[in-house]
């Protein structure tokens, strides 16, 4: 199943009024979402990257009366990621380098407003299938890109020029419908 900001904003609204059970699938679907987010930031061990998302799964239960049910779920999500993720930072005394901090703030601009405005099955519906499955695989998922060309059955700079040229469309296309 896809998700979509319009499905996690309806489950974050139905548990706002009380049915747990979407509560409770909404914090399912966060997994993987919360997961290759962190990989993507967090390189370190795998306990770290599940260490954040089981806080930012206990942010978004404890936090939940915060959100603003006018505004996009996944915006909000993320900048409690964020909080999470720099907290996390602090802990353990490392700070970003600075040559990655241009790709995080592309990224995180990407997840805050174009994920939160468009569908991303939308979106990479209108790519080739290759690209979108790569992008899906080492964005989304939070893969390597060698480990999706393993799946794949590519090469690592096939995975690498599909995600390049995919991004590069999916960047053209979010610019264009937001103007």
């Amino acid at each position: 199943m896809q998700t979509t900001e319009e499905h996690l904003r309806m489950l974050m609204t139905d548990g706002l009024d009380g049915d747990a059970a979407a509560h409770a699938a909404l914090l399912r679907l966060l997994v993987p979402l919360l997961r290759g987010f962190y990989r993507r930031r967090v390189r370190g061990a795998d306990d770290d990257v599940e260490d954040l998302v089981q806080e930012t799964l206990i942010a978004v239960h404890t936090r939940r009366a915060s959100y603003d049910r006018g505004r996009a779920f996944t915006a909000w999500l993320y900048a409690v990621a964020r909080y999470k993720m720099i907290d996390h930072f602090r802990r353990v005394g490392r700070l970003q380098p600075i040559d990655d901090l241009e790709e995080s703030l592309v990224a995180e601009e990407f997840e805050a407003s174009s994920i939160a405005k468009l569908d991303i099955a939308d979106l990479l519906g209108h790519l080739p299938p290759k690209q979108a499955r790569m992008i899906r695989a080492t964005r989304l998922e939070g893969l390597s890109v060698a480990e999706a060309a393993s799946v794949e059955g590519i090469g690592e700079s096939d995975v690498k020029i599909s995600v390049h040229r995919g991004l590069k469309a999916l960047m053209a296309r979010v610019q264009g419908a937001m103007r």
